[in-house]
């Protein structure tokens, strides 16, 4: 895959976020709200919680903000009825797309990701129609202007930690692994202090579309803006090759 495109993706987003923080700080509250009722309060003992708690942290998510969600969670686990939905389908030009969703109201966010996809001049697939273009991995960036020291060191740590593949891009370190191993590599690599542009277990697309119409570009633009727009709307992926 192509990794720096990956990273002004997320520097793309960490902008975006930087102008619209509450959207960021919901998803995560939520996400932080599932991972307390499922394994508890307590991040040394709940896996989930300790990789929410760093994607919060790679999001610049206050301590105080995390910690107060962890016990408004624990304090009340009966408010927590969020579910959990994946939507599948297509963009312009047939581009995939895969829409993650943790929603109190399945209805109203099925009415507003099938909106996202018409508003596009795309459709809603069945369940499966692209997801096998995917493959479900754990990745991290490192941006390489926050780690300066010896990328043959940082391989090796990753790689001994039970990471799959490490790639030096163009201005990051990319490194994948396995989503079962994705908490023990991301702790090796926070164990040394290493900084993380983000953190995440993902889809990556197995190839990429291109796009070469001004009106398919900005009509997938303006699905991926809609969806960006809509908190029960916890990630999002796609095949654009930006």
């Amino acid at each position: 895959m192509s990794g720096h495109s990956k990273f002004a993706n997320i520097k793309h987003k960490k902008e975006k976020n930087d102008a619209a923080k509450g959207k960021i700080f919901t998803v995560i509250g939520r996400e932080i709200a599932v991972a307390v009722k499922e394994g508890g309060a307590d991040p040394n003992n709940n896996s989930k919680l300790r990789d929410v708690i760093a994607k919060a942290k790679a999001n610049n998510m206050p301590n105080d903000t995390i910690d107060r969600g962890i016990k408004k969670a624990a304090g009340d686990l009966n408010s927590v009825n969020f579910e959990t939905c994946t939507y599948e389908g297509y963009g312009p030009s047939g581009v995939a797309i895969i829409v993650d969703t943790l929603t109190d109201n399945k209805n109203r966010t099925a009415s507003n990701v099938r909106n996202a996809f018409t508003k596009g001049g795309g459709n809603v697939g069945t369940t499966g129609c692209v997801s096998y273009m995917f493959d479900k991995k754990g990745q991290i960036i490192i941006d390489k202007e926050e780690y300066e020291a010896d990328p043959d060191e940082l391989m090796m740590l990753a790689l001994d930690a039970g990471a799959e593949d490490f790639a030096d891009e163009e201005d990051s370190y990319e490194i994948i692994t396995s989503p079962e191993d994705f908490s023990a590599v991301r702790e090796a690599l926070e164990a040394e202090n290493i900084p993380m542009a983000s953190a995440e277990v993902t889809m990556i697309p197995q190839t990429w579309a291109e796009l070469t119409s001004e009106d398919d570009i900005k009509k997938m633009n303006r699905i991926l803006d809609l969806l960006d727009e809509d908190d029960d709307v916890q990630a999002v992926y796609h095949n654009w090759d930006e």
